[in-house]
């Protein structure tokens, strides 16, 4: 088996530049894990025709979460070679249904990064053993708290770990704050994995894994407080105030420029009424 990643730079408006990598998983057949927005196709065609392989041989897609980053091209490949789309069930309603996405999930430039609905051929959960003949078997590890429902894949001694981790320097971004620890601290007992591919972060070895870990739960602790505090100065605000108030408490006004955000602290002030 050989991991090649593919870069995908795309645009959330005009101000918000963002990247996502798509992972080929080459065997004596292919998959991809992810499959970029829509109009990476073309990028992904090229790259597979620069490795002496077509289109043609990709057998499935395997997606870690619903967002448009991520589903993109994947009508357009399903479409174009009869691959099947591996997702979990709660990721599935808005794979098959972008316009129940938009509503529910609104973002800049929506349609244009997500393209069109696909179907999902094959529903997968935690625990589940895929067997893909003579090329290779896919594990599935649930880690939800980016989205509701994201998965991570394990084949070999690799771990595809789509956006669980958050990254130290970008916008944290996640709608349920538990979930998003439980899948660190299951990514950190990980023992079957040696190297980490994230979506939006460079490989990592299992020790830099660990650091990034470290760093993740560190500003998922600093939005908590930040959280906390504004709600116990100004008890009875609402989300629109209190996520710009939370971003000058941490000295980061830089998180507001991703609307997303928004829905981080919606995840910490649900969490501080239970």
């Amino acid at each position: 088996m050989k991991v090649h990643q593919i870069k995908v730079d795309f645009l959330v408006t005009e101000q918000i530049k963002r990247y996502v990598y798509v992972y080929i998983i080459e065997g004596k057949r292919c998959y991809l894990i992810d499959s970029g927005t829509y109009g990476s196709e073309g990028i992904i065609e090229d790259y597979l025709q620069s490795i002496g392989r077509s289109v043609s041989d990709i057998r499935g897609i395997f997606l870690t979460h619903a967002h448009p980053d991520h589903i993109g091209a994947a009508a357009y490949f399903q479409n174009k070679t009869k691959c099947k789309i591996y997702a979990s069930a709660g990721e599935r309603r808005w794979i098959e249904n972008l316009d129940l996405q938009f509503e529910e999930r609104p973002i800049p430039n929506f349609y244009h990064l997500a393209g069109k609905s696909s179907v999902v051929d094959c529903v997968v959960a935690d625990g589940d053993c895929i067997d893909l003949g003579e090329d290779f078997t896919v594990q599935v590890l649930g880690t939800p708290g980016h989205s509701a429902d994201e998965i991570s894949y394990i084949i070999g001694g690799s771990a595809f770990i789509g956006d669980t981790v958050p990254v130290s320097g970008d916008i944290p971004i996640y709608v349920d704050k538990k979930g998003t620890l439980e899948s660190l601290r299951r990514l950190e007992e990980l023992s079957v994995a040696h190297t980490f591919y994230p979506a939006w972060d460079k490989t990592y070895t299992r020790e830099e894994l660990r650091v990034k870990i470290v760093g993740a739960r560190n500003i998922i602790g600093m939005l908590e407080a930040a959280t906390a505090a504004v709600r116990k100065e100004m008890p009875g605000e609402n989300l629109e105030r209190i996520a710009p108030l939370v971003c000058e408490k941490v000295n980061m006004p830089q998180l507001m420029q991703n609307p997303l955000f928004k829905m981080t602290i919606k995840g910490h002030l649900e969490s501080c009424q239970e």
